[in-house]
């Protein structure tokens, strides 16, 4: 998808701003007896902000988990873990980045959608595509919402520790591994139906549970359900727009409720708009590669990724938390 002129002004502001921020270090935000916030242990700086941005926009759409690698990679790195509230308002960014690639795309599934409720042509593809998004949403908001009043300590659980992220990554490279082999790769985006949203929508409420990721257990389905590569990808994507927005404007709603006296604004800012930027990247380059690659090396990745993170525990290079 070629840039327009807009949009490479926009993206370069974007970047401009935040390199003349960069070299003014602030501390990480931290909120003592607020329950909503994690404390960072560490200082948080832009430089740093910018590259957790970064590993937010190039993993949040990539098959290989974004909410793993917002956790391993700072505690790797010795920044400690940045912590649910800038995980989620970092997200926006990706929220902003998958909105703006897609409109043209919603626009015509939703001006469709009308067009055909007001003619009851209720068979038609952009009718079948809006009733499909809206009802493949339903299980991850069921399911959230069920994880939300049954364990509401759920982000400090041992779903989130690393063991758990590890074990995720291997288990999906391998289902990833499943249905690249066994996928038949027959039908492209005009073939989508209602059925499709339904189950690729049971396929993403697997994303709730951290390493899993969202697109990658989407793609995953879209792959079993013999849909070609990029097919997959796309209608993974235009799936994910609502639950990616409401999961993104709650966890903002709850951020603001809580207060934000405390908080370091200029990294969250900085970060979310870091997150912008390489999350469009991830989006037009993962669609451009999967037309003519296959998800074999995102398959691997993530086995080596899970490896490689028990590994570092059983060797006392990180810890389990």
């Amino acid at each position: 998808m070629a840039l327009s002129k807009r949009q490479c002004f926009i993206m370069l502001s974007a970047a401009s701003a935040i390199c003349s921020v960069a070299i003014f270090p602030t501390k990480v935000f931290s909120s003592p007896g607020n329950p909503g916030l994690e404390q960072v242990q560490q200082q948080m700086n832009i430089l740093q902000a910018i590259f957790l941005g970064f590993v937010q926009g190039m993993t949040e759409f990539l098959p290989i988990s974004s909410s793993a690698h917002l956790k391993v990679v700072p505690v790797a790195l010795g920044w400690g873990d940045p912590g649910v509230a800038f995980t989620a308002i970092v997200q926006l960014g990706s929220i902003i980045a998958v909105l703006w690639y897609f409109w043209d795309d919603m626009r015509q599934i939703i001006k469709g959608a009308i067009k055909a409720i007001t003619q009851k042509d209720y068979d038609s593809h952009d009718f079948q595509l809006f009733l499909g998004i809206i009802l493949g949403t339903i299980p991850i908001v069921v399911f959230g919402l069920l994880i939300k009043r049954f364990i509401p300590d759920y982000d400090s659980s041992p779903l989130r520790s690393l063991v758990a992220i590890a074990i995720a990554s291997i288990l999906m490279s391998l289902l990833l591994g499943l249905a690249e082999k066994l996928g038949k790769r027959q039908r492209n985006f005009e073939h989508l139906s209602l059925k499709d949203g339904l189950w690729m929508g049971l396929a993403q409420s697997l994303a709730l549970i951290p390493g899993v990721s969202r697109s990658g257990s989407t793609i995953t389905g879209g792959l079993f359900m013999s849909l070609e590569r990029e097919t997959a990808a796309r209608f993974s994507f235009l799936l994910g727009i609502p639950a990616i927005t409401m999961a993104g404007l709650v966890e903002l709603k709850d951020f603001l409720e809580i207060g934000v006296g405390n908080v370091a604004m200029v990294p969250m800012v900085v970060g979310v708009i870091s997150s912008g930027i390489f999350s469009y990247i991830a989006i037009a380059g993962l669609i451009q590669f999967l037309k003519t690659k296959s998800t074999w090396v995102f398959i691997w990745y993530r086995l080596i990724f899970g490896v490689v993170i028990l590994a570092a525990i059983s060797a006392g290079l990180l810890k389990n938390s």
